[in-house]
Formats: structure tokens, sequence, C-alpha cells
């Protein structure tokens, strides 16, 4: 179950929006993993000055149903990498929750092959878009390209509900990330550990890491890569928004390069996804009310 604060400081307001990011529902049974506030602060504080091994040995001896969610980018692959080399007292291995999105490079699906063979030991839970399977599937059943038509609804469907189905449906109290502050934007001042508004735990074992070290930790260790990452592609996602960038540019700002998004939807706050339903709601009421004025008037002119 994923972690709540105690009732001496909440992390919740009163009122808690539902929705934007992955995590429990409303129908999901109460936490079992509490943290208040200033025991959160401690840990970080604490969490920041160690190695990322380290990080991750304190997470398999602490947190119960831990999951590593990645897309296999350099530094999900480096945390991949550490996990399967850790000496700890209680072995455990970390599966892996991976959302694909039907719309990802071929690149990247091959890379998944590499991983398996590379790490037999380790499971990967693949996630898709609710009663799909195929791109085509996808199209048919939401139109073509949503990502251009609705950019809001595509994050919600290709990523945040599967991500939230599967954390549901495996249980999860945590699941490591590889973020990192050297990413820009919203992931500036990220925390090592977070709890999130639904109560799942976040761990970022590489916050402190630059993508040269991510580099080179892959090239030292000769860890699989996606193939993209030798063509100018620091960061890679969808193919539809993903880019190569110049040597001088931020790591991902060719992730929808001419947006101002950052993030796909699966770290942003709940009230994002509340806010993102009721505009969507009264976009339906308004075409609702176009269509009966139009037949009105259709009537009235007969």
């Amino acid at each position: 179950m994923p972690a709540s604060y105690t009732e001496t400081e909440p992390l919740r307001d009163n009122v808690t929006e539902s929705g934007y990011v992955s995590g429990s529902s409303s129908d999901d049974t109460p936490p079992e993993i509490a943290l208040t506030r200033p025991h959160l602060r401690f840990l970080n504080r604490q969490l920041q000055f160690l190695e990322a091994q380290d990080i991750l040995r304190w997470c398999i001896t602490t947190l119960p149903n831990l999951y590593q969610t990645t897309a296999f980018g350099p530094s999900g692959l480096v945390i991949l990498d550490i996990l399967s080399k850790l000496n700890v007292p209680r072995p455990q291995i970390v599966d892996i929750i991976f959302l694909d999105t039907l719309h990802h490079f071929p690149e990247t699906l091959a890379l998944v092959d590499k991983i398996r063979e590379r790490y037999p030991h380790v499971t990967i839970h693949i996630y898709k878009p609710a009663d799909v399977d195929t791109d085509e599937e996808f199209a048919k059943m939401h139109g073509p390209r949503l990502w251009e038509t609705d950019d809001g609804l595509y994050d919600f469907t290709a990523k945040v509900e599967p991500a939230r189905r599967a954390y549901r449906e495996l249980n999860a109290n945590a699941v490591i990330t590889g973020r990192r502050r050297s990413q820009g934007g919203k992931r500036g001042e990220l925390d090592i550990l977070e709890v999130d508004e639904t109560g799942l735990i976040k761990i970022n074992p590489l916050a402190n890491w630059t993508f040269d070290q991510v580099r080179q930790y892959i090239k030292a260790n000769n860890v699989p890569y996606n193939e993209l990452l030798d063509r100018g592609y620091k960061s890679v996602g969808d193919s539809h928004s993903t880019q190569p960038v110049a040597e001088n540019e931020d790591e991902r700002s060719g992730r929808w390069k001419g947006q101002r998004k950052t993030e796909c939807g699966i770290h942003n706050p709940l009230s994002k996804y509340a806010q993102f339903l009721i505009d969507q709601e009264r976009k339906r009421q308004e075409e609702a009310l176009s269509q009966a004025i139009e037949s009105q008037l259709a009537i009235d002119l007969s």
C-alpha cells in the first residue's frame, strides 16, 4: 500500500483533489507505511549525502513492495545495473514497471529484449493503455494523433492511467525513478525521497548525478543502452514527441520541443488532472449547447 502521513502532521489537506498522478485510488485499502513530515525531512537530510548504491540498499532493506519504474533511459539503466550488483543482507530483486505507450521508438522496444537477456532474474511488468494492444487500435479508439488534438487526454490514456493501474494491481508501496536535478525544469529541486498526494513513495537515487556521470557509468560497466543516445537523443520518450538535441542544449530539451510542458503527467500533482477533467467536462457541455442551438435554428428556419 502507498505511504501516508500520520495525523500529527498530515500530508494531505482536508480536501484533496483526485487524480493526475500514478498511485492509488479511493477504492484502495488504507496505506500501510506512515511518514510524518519531520521524518521525511530527516530522511532526505541523511540520504542526500549517500552514494546511489547506499540509497538503493536502504530502499531494499526498508521499503516493502518496492518497484523500479523506467522507460529504460540512461538513468534507469544505471539504477538497474547498480541494483543487480548490490550485496544486501536480505537479497531482494526489484521488479520493473515499464509503461508501453504503444508509441515508443523501435530502438526502445529492442532494448527491452536486451535488458531481459542481460538481467534474466529481473521481472519486467509491462502495462499498456487500457483495452488496446497496438498503435492502430489506440488510434481507432481515441482518434489519430491524439497527442496533437488533446495532449492532456493522451498523457492520461497512454501513461497516467496505466501507471495507476500498475501500482494498484502490483500493490506498490514505493517506486524508484531515474529523475535527476540536472535534467532541469521542475526537477531542479528534486528530493531523494518524496511522497506524492496518493501516498506513493518515490525514490530518486540519482538526483545528484549529472548526465556525464550517467554516461560514464554506462560506458565503464558496459550497460546496454538505447541506440538513439548515439544519435543525439539524450532523453528518449515517445517517437512523436522526442527529438535529438544539440551538444549545448538541456538534456530534456528534445522532449515536447516548442511546447511549454516538461512532464508527461506521471509526476505532476493531482490537481493537474482534476483541472483537466473540469476542462474536459466544460468543453463537452459547450459542444452540446452549440449543437442544441444549431438544431433549434434549423427547426426554426424549416
